[in-house]
């Protein structure tokens, strides 16, 4: 097989090109009219109803979103370009056509009580930089967080001041003390967001009601009483305290290693009862329930009974009334012990 000639060589370039411009290059009737502020192009063109019978329609859409999206991206190569970390960049001009928000625009948010306090001062936010220098470690360090400059949590010797007890944990105060920090920051938080809402902001501890029930004193004095370190095992009942309902209780698990015998005793008896075909009937239970229905409907005998006893003497607001209205006797007094004439 003979190679191929220069011209040849030449020829088929020239028709590789000729078909990759084929690709690039669209002819509508119509031109397409371009917002390129929004990446937007409107065909005005009408669609080919025959083609989109005769063919696929989901081809023939295909194709036409093809061809318009070329000579969208065709009229954006015109635009001024810039190259940015090795990528080409256009650089878009202002939007023409407004296009709706899907969402509705964002309400602004409430100001902070120390933004209004800082905006009637005049107050201006000054804005620190994230590294500062560490004097102990001689390097820059981050302002907060992990690894943070003048880390006073990674100190192995505090000193005691001298109104301070010698005796009191300079650690613990200083845990305990950044501890209520965040504690007030957070219902700082809490109160901004309740006063954005225009809700009722809460104030320190628990939020109380305006009239509390008898039920809602006796849960904040059980939640007080449990707040101890020994969970109110050692506090003292009021006479005549109660314990509140619907506390809940403390669920009771059996030890994991423990008496193995009660264990297998107790695999022994659901095996039994898994494995007999009557079910097994508790006597105690039944009779105590037994009593309980005999002795509702004695009550409810006696409840009727009673209802008959008051109900039966009288003939209602209407009737004649004992002692009135009785002529009395002609001769005699009382309940006519005396003669007749």
């Amino acid at each position: 097989m003979a190679a191929p000639t220069a011209e040849q060589a030449l020829a088929q370039v020239e028709k590789d090109e000729a078909e990759k411009l084929k690709l690039i290059t669209v002819h509508k009737e119509l031109e397409l009219q371009f917002d390129l502020g929004n990446l937007l192009a409107i065909d005005p063109n009408p669609p080919d109803g025959k083609a989109f019978r005769q063919q696929n329609r989901a081809q023939f859409l295909c194709s036409l979103a093809r061809d318009n999206t070329q000579l969208l991206i065709n009229q954006l190569w015109t635009l001024p370009t810039q190259r940015v970390q090795e990528c080409v960049v256009a650089t878009l001009p202002e939007p023409t056509t407004r296009i709706p928000r899907e969402k509705p625009v964002p309400k602004p948010r409430a100001p902070t009580r120390w933004e209004e306090f800082a905006k009637l001062k005049g107050i201006q936010k000054k804005k620190k930089t994230n590294l500062v220098w560490d004097e102990v470690h001689k390097e820059w360090r981050r302002r907060w967080g992990y690894k943070r400059a003048k880390d006073d949590t990674k100190d192995w010797v505090i000193e005691v001041p001298h109104t301070a007890d010698p005796n009191q944990d300079q650690f613990a105060k200083r845990v305990n003390a950044k501890k209520e920090r965040v504690a007030k920051n957070e219902l700082n938080r809490l109160r901004n967001l309740a006063r954005a809402d225009k809700g009722k902001v809460p104030g320190v501890g628990l939020t109380p009601t305006s009239q509390p029930s008898k039920d809602q004193l006796g849960k904040a004095m059980q939640v007080a009483k449990r707040s101890t370190a020994s969970v109110g095992r050692f506090q003292d009942k009021l006479p005549k305290e109660k314990d509140p309902k619907n506390m809940g209780k403390k669920r009771k698990f059996q030890p994991l290693v423990g008496d193995f015998k009660a264990e297998k005793s107790k695999q022994l008896e659901i095996l039994k009862i898994l494995d007999s075909k009557k079910p097994k009937m508790d006597i105690t239970r039944a009779v105590n329930r037994q009593m309980r229905e005999e002795d509702a409907e004695e009550a409810a005998k006696r409840r009727k009974s009673s209802k008959k006893g008051r109900g039966g003497g009288g003939k209602g607001r209407g009737g004649p009334k004992k002692g009135k209205g009785k002529a009395p006797a002609r001769g005699g007094k009382g309940k006519g012990k005396g003669k007749r004439k």
